[in-house]
């Protein structure tokens, strides 16, 4: 598969082959994603405008869109500068008038001679008791009215395209698309009653109505599916790639499980036993794994992550647990080394702090195998670093590593195992959209213990009452977070709300009793302070959202969440989930500032009606929309132009099963319809699935 098929050379052109576009207009498409015939293909209308010819405007519900054959009357130019140019009209029952700002009346005789006949389309008001319609969309001599359609698709615009501009060069990109072979499943196509690809985006494009504009029409639903298809492909074929690396197998002999079990106050859940089977399984087949581990806060994901790293050690091998801050490293290897101590195996961390003849003692230990398990930040990566011989790493919070680190990660061993851990409940068409190349484990039940968290709504205007409420807690022992509310979008101003709160807290506790992390420190500091929280010197941590993810403090039994309607849903449930992991009753205030928006409202009540983070994450979804819930700038999630993943979850699902049922078919995509499929990925630019077949 060298090059792009021949086929589709008339969609990657220059946009200025298009009618009507110009090297400059090109430049102003760009605003709009789009830079090529294929682009404007995918780029589909929004709404539309009924243009029905009508026989008055009195048929009409005014202000509205009239289309009319009228007689032109007498022309009123312009009495004084910056005044309009009228011209009367008549149409079967009525007159009105045309209305033309800063006209040249030249032009206007030209195009309106009195006593001709015209149509003309546009918006008709009523403007003191006279209809009037400004600056009519559309004006032709009656014989050729038909070049108005009935219904006028709508495209987005941006600065310098307008709408006519747009729809004459879909038109003309339209012209240059040809019939393509079939990549859909028969049966799946048939089932769900799609039109041809050509059919299907000429339909598009030409709606006839509203109702040809929504997701469930059969042309959109084959463009959309045709969209998660590709994406789908793309991450089957990194699977297939992944799986086709031979591994080592890592055969579990649970002698060292056993006794990490013997040691634990509890039993695990048959969610956390599911799934150490899953990826014991995984290790002991010779392919190498790839397995995403989803779990809710505190439901167990590191007691699941330390049995695989046991398994790899059962095995004769190393295994490495990488987490995203030193403080969630150090707090790994605190919770971690008891165990580690109960089944007899030598465990280290290994941070950027490493330095000099400690470091290099550490890393001679790792390259002896004398370090079993190493517990570490990113600094795992660094060149200097080797195993003697790596069998799995576990990656701790996935969002801030993309599909390319997972690669980079998988080729420090030669066949390393991979299990990533994510504390974000993320719902199943955003899991497949991010992580289909993956498998997956979850969890879903919470381990025995766990205390449920109050959680209650409180309105800013009782700030002093919380604050007397607060101190009442601490001084029986508790501490609290007092998380500050989003600024503006911007840390600047966040780190200002956040230093103004401690200001204002540490007035009303004393000086020593409160504590402030933001984003804006430098990390040392941040660590410090979070290290004094964690010890219990100070009793309440003024801060940004900085403390999201992972850290643990047993004593810490309350959550002040200000302004918490400026949150998302899965935020709060994570900030939430940072109270309520020792033995004390905890409780989550969120404050909120009146008047409420009805979605905030929404919003405050599921957190209170529930702790389950996957419900929470469902309905997330169903406020924000996609890229809000997983970050779009961060996610690594693709940007579908036409598939909409809350509407079209469902659709995900099938996409993805068709896809890697397609490569178990024809894993080098050579069948006639595998041919079909690879054509697909160039007309959606997949180039990472082209050069995956490529190579394979």
């Amino acid at each position: 598969m060298s090059g792009r098929p021949e086929i589709l050379f008339p969609l990657f052109a220059k946009l200025s082959v298009l009618d009507g576009i110009g090297d400059k207009t090109a430049k102003n498409f760009e605003q709009l994603h789009i830079e090529k015939p294929a682009d404007l293909l995918f780029t589909l209308p929004q709404s539309g405008i009924d243009r029905g010819r009508k026989n008055s405007i009195k048929e009409a519900i005014l202000p509205g869109i009239v289309t009319v054959e009228i007689e032109v009357g007498p022309h009123y130019p312009p009495r004084s500068k910056g005044r309009p140019y009228h011209v009367h009209v008549t149409d079967a029952e009525t007159d009105f008038r045309l209305v033309f700002f800063h006209a040249r009346g030249d032009y206007l005789k030209k195009q309106l001679p009195e006593g001709s006949r015209r149509v003309v389309s546009g918006k008709v008001e009523v403007f003191d008791g006279l209809a009037q319609m400004v600056h009519p969309d559309h004006m032709l001599p009656a014989d050729r009215s038909d070049e108005i359609p009935a219904f006028e698709p709508v495209y987005p615009l941006t600065h310098g395209v307008t709408q006519k501009l747009i729809t004459k060069a879909a038109k003309s990109a339209l012209a240059r698309a040809v019939p393509l072979d079939e990549w859909i499943d028969p049966s799946q196509k048939a089932a769900a009653e799609w039109p041809d690809w050509l059919d299907a985006v000429t339909n598009a494009h030409q709606p006839r109505s509203l109702k040809d504009m929504s997701y469930g029409t059969p042309a959109r639903g084959r463009l959309a599916y045709d969209e998660l298809f590709a994406h789908q492909l793309t991450l089957a074929l990194a699977r297939q790639s992944q799986r086709a690396k031979t591994g080592i197998a890592s055969v579990a002999t649970g002698a060292l499980q056993s006794k990490v079990l013997a040691g634990l106050p509890y039993r695990p859940t048959s969610a956390q036993q599911r799934a150490i089977t899953e990826i014991s399984a995984d290790m002991a087949a010779p392919k190498k794994m790839n397995r995403l581990l989803q779990g809710d806060v505190g439901s167990g994901k590191t007691l699941v992550a330390f049995q695989s790293l046991m398994v790899a050690v059962e095995a004769g091998g190393q295994g490495v647990l990488m987490a995203p801050t030193e403080i969630l490293a150090r707090q790994h290897i605190e919770s971690l080394l008891p165990l580690a101590e109960d089944a007899g195996v030598v465990m280290a961390l290994l941070t950027g702090r490493d330095k000099g003849a400690e470091r290099a003692k550490k890393l001679a230990a790792l390259a002896e195998g004398d370090i079993q398990v190493l517990v570490g930040t990113h600094a795992v990566f660094q060149k200097d670093v080797a195993f003697k011989n790596l069998r799995l790493a576990v990656v701790d919070e996935q969002h801030r590593f993309g599909v390319r680190q997972r690669l980079e990660l998988g080729s420090k061993g030669e066949a390393v195992d991979v299990l990533v851990m994510t504390a974000t409940p993320i719902p199943r068409s955003l899991a497949l959209a991010q992580y289909g190349d993956m498998d997956v484990s979850v969890l879903d039940e919470k381990p025995p213990g766990r205390k449920p968290i109050t959680t209650v709504t409180v309105s800013t205007n009782r700030l002093d009452e919380v604050i007397g409420k607060l101190k009442g807690a601490i001084a029986e022992g508790s501490q609290a977070y007092w998380v500050c509310p989003l600024v503006e979008e911007s840390e600047v101003s966040d780190k200002i709300a956040a230093e103004q709160r401690f200001k204002s807290l540490r007035a009303a506790f004393g000086e020593g009793e409160v504590g402030l992390v933001h984003g804006q420190m430098p990390p040392a500091e941040k660590d410090a302070a979070m290290a004094r929280f964690v010890e219990g010197t100070t009793k309440v941590l003024v801060a940004t959202t900085v403390i999201e993810v992972g850290v643990n403090v047993p004593n810490a039994t309350i959550m002040v969440i200000e302004r918490a309607e400026g949150f998302g849903l899965a935020q709060l449930h994570q900030l939430r989930g940072r109270v309520g992991r020792g033995e004390g009753e905890s409780t989550c205030l969120l404050m909120f500032q009146d008047p409420l928006s009805e979605t905030a409202k929404r919003r405050l009540q599921v957190l209170r009606d529930t702790e389950d983070g996957f419900k929470i994450s469902e309905e997330d979804l169903a406020i924000r929309g996609a890229g809000d819930v997983i970050g779009t700038a961060q996610s690594g999630l693709p940007r579908f132009r036409i598939a909409d993943l809350e509407r079209q979850a469902a659709l995900m699902e099938v996409a993805q099963s068709d896809a890697r049922s397609l490569l178990t078919q024809d894993p080098t995509l050579t069948s006639h319809r595998g041919k079909a499929a690879r054509v697909l990925l160039w007309l959606m630019e997949q180039d990472k699935a082209i050069r995956l077949i490529s190579i394979g």
